[in-house]
């Protein structure tokens, strides 16, 4: 069965499982690179750690939403 016939297919479902197929096909998509999350998780840590040194220069959350992109 080809991509067509599938699309036919699902197009004649419920609304509600439409939904949960499209979740499933996502969730199928979502393959986390471990490689990446290291480097993600290393490069947070170095960031709190220099925060809690107070090597970082901090804005206010106010002075940060008010500020004209």
């Amino acid at each position: 069965m080809g991509k067509n016939e599938i699309l036919e297919q699902a197009l004649h479902l419920k609304a509600n499982d439409r939904f949960l197929l499209i979740e499933e096909l996502l969730k199928s998509l979502d393959n986390p690179d471990e490689n990446i999350n290291k480097i993600w998780e290393e490069e947070a840590n170095k960031r709190v750690d220099s925060y809690k040194k107070g090597n970082l220069e901090t804005v206010t959350e106010k002075d940060f939403f008010d500020y004209e992109y």
